[in-house]
This record gives structure tokens, C-alpha cells and sequence, in this order.
């Protein structure tokens, strides 16, 4: 999803950066970015990743370009964009105190079940942990 912005952000290439975005225009375009070349030596920024809300659309630009040059890759942005999923999902889940009825613990449990890596939050805070029947015990002091 793109956000466009109100006036188009007019940002000056070397023609080396204006063929390597040519070049990927289509795995820009698929990241969010809207770009149009303006001018021989100069594109316009029309639209940016909605879910990034970056200030500097330019510096965005330019960091991509250096990924692109050395790498060939946009990996960065997309890790950028994970990171704001992530911190989404985080923001939106269960909070401690709040009541889930058993259809509802069940059904986190399953979609858990179903989701890679989802031993542990994007903060690395654990989302389950396994007890054995003596540490139960130990936890309300049965036995003493």
C-alpha cells in the first residue's frame, strides 16, 4: 500500500542511479514506491510505502539506491517493513488482564500452531513456555 505525498518530491540522480532505478522500477514500484523520471538527471517521488511514515522519502530513495548498487537487492526495506508489521501485530494483540472466553483461547492456540516462529513476540519476549507436573507442584508448594 503507497501513500501518495501532496507535492511530488523532485530529487537530482546521477544517470549511473537512473539506469539502476530503470533497472528495478518494478520491485520499487512492488515496495510502494511511485517514482517518474522528470527530468534527464531528475525523478519524481510521488508516492512512498504507507506503512513505512518516513519523513524523508529522498533518504529513503538514496538508501535504497546504495542497497540496489551493492547488493542488488531491496532487503533493508522490506526488513523495515516486517519490523512494522511485527510491531503492529504486537500493538494489536491480547493484553494481559483482558478476558478471552475458551473459543477464543482456542483459536489463538491453533493460528499459533500455524504461524512460523511463534515461540517467542517480535521483541523476542517468549509467547508460551512448557511446565512439567513438578513444576506445577513446585509453583503452589504441593507436598510441603
Amino acid at each position: 500500500m503507497t501513500q501518495p505525498l501532496l507535492v511530488p518530491l523532485i530529487i537530482n540522480l546521477t544517470d549511473a542511479e537512473i539506469r539502476l532505478l530503470e533497472q528495478y522500477q518494478q520491485l520499487l514500484q512492488d515496495l510502494g514506491l511511485e517514482l517518474t523520471q522528470s527530468g534527464p538527471q531528475q525523478i519524481a517521488v510521488r508516492a512512498v510505502p504507507a506503512l513505512l511514515n518516513r519523513d524523508n522519502a529522498e533518504q529513503l530513495v538514496r538508501d535504497l539506491l546504495d542497497e540496489l548498487a551493492q547488493h542488488g537487492s531491496a532487503d533493508q526495506i522490506q526488513l523495515q517493513i516486517d519490523a512494522c508489521l511485527s510491531s503492529m501485530a504486537c500493538h494489536g494483540s491480547v493484553r494481559s488482564g483482558r478476558q478471552l472466553t475458551l473459543a477464543e483461547m482456542d483459536g489463538l492456540l491453533r493460528d499459533m500452531e500455524q504461524t512460523e516462529r511463534s515461540g517467542q513476540c517480535n521483541h523476542g519476549r517468549p509467547t508460551w513456555t512448557e511446565l512439567s507436573v513438578q513444576d506445577l507442584d513446585r509453583l503452589f508448594m504441593r507436598g510441603r
